[in-house]
C-alpha cells in the first residue's frame, strides 16, 4: 500500500468531497451524508460528509481497478489457483456449470469471476449485472449493465439488480453473470439456474458451509431444491505473510441435494502448510457429467484437462497473460479439439 501524507482542513476536505460526489453524479448533503458511487474512470468511491457519520469528520475512500482484468494466467502465475485446478474451472465454465464465489472483503472474489469468464466461448452470449462496471470481457456477444440510483427524492427512477436479472432473462443470454448476490436477486439468480442459464455470481462468505448458511437462511432465503442447479463453490481468500498481502484459493466444492439436504463436496483444497492445491477425489459429479454430455470417455475427460493444464502452464512461462494473448490462446484450444 503507497503511504501518502495529505492533511486536510475541514473545510477544505468537505469542499473537496463534494466536488467528488459532483464528478459522480451524487447529491452529498447533512441529509444524504453517505454516498457509494462511480467515478467517470471507472473508479469506486465511498463518501461520508461531515460528523454525521464520524465524529472524525467527513471521510472518502476511492477503490481504482486495473485498466486490463486479471486473466487466468495471471492467478495461476501469482499462485492464487494452480495449472491444474484452474485447468478443472475451464472446463466446468466452458461446458456451462454455475458457480459461486465465496470469500471475505478484498479476497479477489470478482477478479476470479472476470478470469473464470474467459472461459466462456466467444460464441455465447453474456449478459453481466453489477452496481459499479468492474467485469470487463474480451468477447463480442457480451452486454455489460448496471444498477441506477434516482437522484430524485422519491425511488421510482431506481433499477436495481433484481430487475436487471428479470430484463436480463428476456434476452435469453446462455451465460449471467451477478456482481454480488445479497438479497431479493439471490432467489431470480437460482431461478435462472433451474431454468438452463449458466450464472456465476460472487458472495461475502468465509467458507463453502457459511456461504450456504449464507444464502438459505434471512434475507437471501434461496429454497434448497433450488440448489440442485448450482454445481461449483469456490471459496477464496487474502492472507498476509513477510509483510505483505496474498490470494489463494481455499476450496473447490460440488455442490448436490438429496433429502431436502445440500450436499458439499471438496473436490480441491489449500494446504497452508506447503502452499500447494490438493486433489481430493476420485470421482466427481460435475465432472462425470461433463464427459457423458460429450461422450467422452474417462481417458477423454483425462486428455481434455491435461490439455487445459499445459495450455495455462505455456501462458505462465512465455509470460503472456495479457487478455488478449490469454482469451486468444483458450479459443484456440476450444476451437482445435472441435475439429
Amino acid at each position: 500500500m503507497l503511504e501518502i501524507l495529505c492533511i486536510f482542513e475541514h473545510a477544505e476536505l468537505n469542499k473537496f468531497i463534494l466536488k467528488l460526489a459532483q464528478k459522480a453524479g451524487k447529491q452529498l448533503s447533512l441529509t444524504t451524508p453517505l454516498v457509494d458511487a462511480a467515478l467517470p474512470d471507472g473508479s469506486r468511491a465511498q463518501i461520508t460528509y461531515s460528523d454525521i457519520i464520524s465524529s472524525k469528520g467527513s471521510s472518502f475512500t476511492i477503490r481504482k481497478f486495473k485498466a486490463d482484468p486479471m486473466t487466468p494466467a495471471d492467478l495461476v502465475t501469482g499462485g492464487t489457483y494452480s495449472s491444474e485446478l484452474m485447468a478443472y474451472i475451464w472446463l466446468a465454465v466452458e461446458n456451462r456449470k454455475s458457480m459461486i464465489i465465496a470469500g471475505g472483503t478484498a479476497s479477489g472474489k470478482t477478479s476470479t469471476m472476470n478470469a473464470a469468464s474467459f472461459f466462456i466461448p466467444d460464441v455465447a452470449k453474456i449478459v453481466s449485472i453489477e452496481d459499479t462496471r468492474e467485469i470487463q470481457l474480451p468477447h463480442i456477444n457480451w452486454l455489460p449493465m448496471r444498477t441506477c440510483e434516482s437522484t430524485a427524492s422519491i425511488s421510482s427512477g431506481n433499477i436495481d439488480m433484481f430487475s436487471l436479472l428479470r430484463a436480463a432473462l428476456r434476452q435469453r443470454p446462455e451465460y449471467i453473470i451477478v456482481g454480488e448476490v445479497r438479497g431479493a436477486e439471490a432467489q431470480a439468480l437460482f431461478q435462472a439456474m433451474n431454468t438452463g442459464h449458466t450464472t456465476f455470481s460472487t458472495l461475502h462468505a468465509g467458507n463453502v458451509n457459511e456461504t450456504v448458511n449464507r444464502l438459505t437462511n434471512d434475507p437471501i432465503n434461496v429454497p434448497v431444491a433450488m440448489f440442485g442447479a448450482l454445481d461449483l463453490i469456490v471459496v477464496q481468500g487474502l492472507f498476509y505473510g513477510e509483510g505483505k498481502g496474498f490470494r489463494r484459493c481455499l476450496s473447490l466444492h460440488e455442490i448436490s441435494t438429496s433429502d431436502e439436504k445440500i450436499i458439499w463436496k471438496p473436490l480441491f483444497v489449500w494446504d497452508h502448510k506447503t502452499d500447494s492445491f490438493v486433489k481430493v477425489f476420485d470421482e466427481s459429479m460435475v465432472f462425470d457429467s461433463i464427459a457423458y454430455q460429450n461422450g467422452w470417455s474417462k481417458d477423454e475427460l483425462e486428455k481434455r484437462l491435461i490439455n487445459r493444464k499445459n495450455t495455462l502452464d505455456q501462458l505462465r512461462l512465455n509470460g503472456k497473460t495479457t487478455p488478449s494473448e490469454v482469451a486468444s490462446a483458450i479459443q484456440d484450444l476450444i476451437l482445435t479439439e472441435r475439429g
